[in-house]
């Protein structure tokens, strides 16, 4: 492992000869960029008392696009070298076909910095890191005897990018990524329970090792585990469901915040296609995407075009009045471009993705949303959940839910599943709190095979009618 910088230019290709290049591949075309990066990881997995994984990866390369209208040519390699970007030159140009096309012009410039540009895995050695493992496993199992089994994890990237465009702009983006989990499992009269929390954002992995910080992670963890262990089934039936604020925005996150992705719009493929301007959600609803908050783990400085992020509006009281855009998208329906044109590595192209999506808080005090609950369910914690684009139909699991009736909080749930549509859901949300949080920072989100860091939040809101699945007879 080391700490030295990555810069392609200086000993891997020379830069005029790389924008020569770029220019062949783009010329008639209408956009396009060399994007070049590196990137370092590792995570250590702590399970059952020993360490059983312990992983480190290093790739670096780049990738090549041309873009035409709604075409675009992209190649990529491993290999940074002006013979791989020269064969890479011959794909691209098959998007270009004649060409004659105009340049778009090229993004907005910024000095901006939102993260520390460190790298996370040099702030403690690797046998740090494994102690440091190891003395969570023991507190945790110390906690409690009906702890059987401990797994934590830590996790650090290092993601540094150039994006070269054809007119000459260069922009570089250095990304760091921490990350620890916990999550325990304890046993009663031979039942078995989990509970697990953890978190971490574009920082630094030394707070995260702080023992304040983990021993609380530990027991969140042991606490959500016996909860679930006195957990009885949940009921099932249309009903109406509070959510609790921070991570329960991931139910916003896909079931609504996918919809407004620019391409899905531009494809009329979106439950919310062609309905801008017009209201898709109640009263006070207001929802955001942004890219500029310090340090979460959704953030970025720039996008993997070059844009710089941004904090953008996509409903405002109940009103669709935005969607999210890269370059390519927000050209061909006529807007300026979000800076929310993302891509797992450069072996993928751009796409309109998710950042950090949330709702903005309300008025209403969460103890009076909860006592307004007559019969239902209150959802506080989220695990997996499946979602269609075109209709917004959405079922998620829940991982730590209460029985609430006449406003009071009852007896934990197991099995619940919440089952609706994004379109309906939002139009049949009747309070929302005023205690807005995002989440700790542990959101991934997939789309056409990438996956993507990003972040979600949102205060205690009451949505209704929603359909609870669960096996109480």
């Amino acid at each position: 492992m080391t700490d030295s910088r990555f810069d392609p230019f200086d000993t891997l290709i020379d830069r005029d000869t790389a924008r020569s290049l770029l220019l062949e591949a783009t010329a008639g075309a209408e956009d396009g960029e060399l994007f070049l990066e590196r990137r370092r990881s590792e995570a250590l997995v702590f399970d059952d008392g020993r360490l059983r994984t312990a992983s480190y990866d290093a790739a670096e390369g780049f990738g090549l696009r041309a873009v035409s209208g709604d075409v675009a040519g992209y190649a990529h390699s491993t290999e940074i070298s002006e013979r791989a970007i020269r064969r890479a030159v011959q794909t691209t140009r098959l998007a270009v076909a004649e060409g004659g096309r105009v340049m778009a012009p090229p993004p907005p410039g910024t000095n901006r910095r939102l993260y520390t540009e460190a790298d996370p895995m040099l702030d403690a050695g690797f046998g740090v890191k494994v102690e440091t493992l190891r003395e969570i496993d023991a507190f945790a199992r110390a906690l409690d005897p009906r702890v059987v089994q401990v797994s934590a994890t830590i996790a650090a990237a290092h993601q540094e990018v150039f994006i070269l465009r054809p007119e000459g702009t260069l922009v570089s983006d250095i990304r760091p990524m921490a990350r620890l989990n916990v999550s325990v499992i304890v046993e009663r009269d031979g039942r078995r329970e989990s509970g697990g929390t953890g978190g971490g954002g574009r920082h630094g992995l030394a707070a995260l090792m702080d023992p304040l910080h983990w021993k609380g992670l530990a027991r969140e963890a042991l606490r959500i585990a016996l909860v679930n262990l006195e957990a009885v089934p949940a009921p099932a039936g249309i009903m109406d469901v509070v959510l609790g604020p921070g991570w329960p925005g991931i139910l916003l996150h896909e079931a609504v915040g996918h919809g407004l992705e620019g391409d899905f719009n531009r494809k009329k493929s979106s439950a919310f296609a062609g309905l801008m301007g017009q209201r898709i959600a109640a009263p006070g609803v207001t929802v955001l995407d942004d890219g500029t908050i310090p340090d979460r783990r959704g953030s970025i400085t720039v996008d993997d075009e070059g844009t710089p992020s941004g904090k953008n509006v996509l409903i405002e009281d109940g009103i669709l009045v935005g969607f999210m855009q890269d370059r390519q998208n927000a050209r061909l329906m006529g807007v300026a471009p979000t800076g929310n044109g993302r891509r797992e590595s450069f072996g993928h192209t751009p796409m309109p993705r998710m950042t950090n999506t949330y709702m903005l808080g309300g008025n209403t005090d969460p103890k009076d949303i909860l006592a307004g609950l007559k019969d239902g369910i209150y959802a506080v914690g989220f695990g997996g959940g499946q979602v269609d684009i075109t209709n917004g139909k959405f079922v998620f699991s829940c991982t730590e839910a209460y029985r609430v009736q006449n406003g009071k909080v009852g007896s934990p749930v197991k099995g619940a599943t919440l089952i609706g549509d994004g379109a309906t859901a939002l139009r049949q949300i009747r309070a929302i709190g005023n205690d807005m949080a995002l989440d700790p920072g542990m959101g991934n989100c997939g789309k056409a095979g990438q996956w993507v860091p990003v972040g979600v939040g949102q205060p205690t809101l009451m949505i209704g009618g929603l359909t609870v699945g669960g096996s109480a007879t």
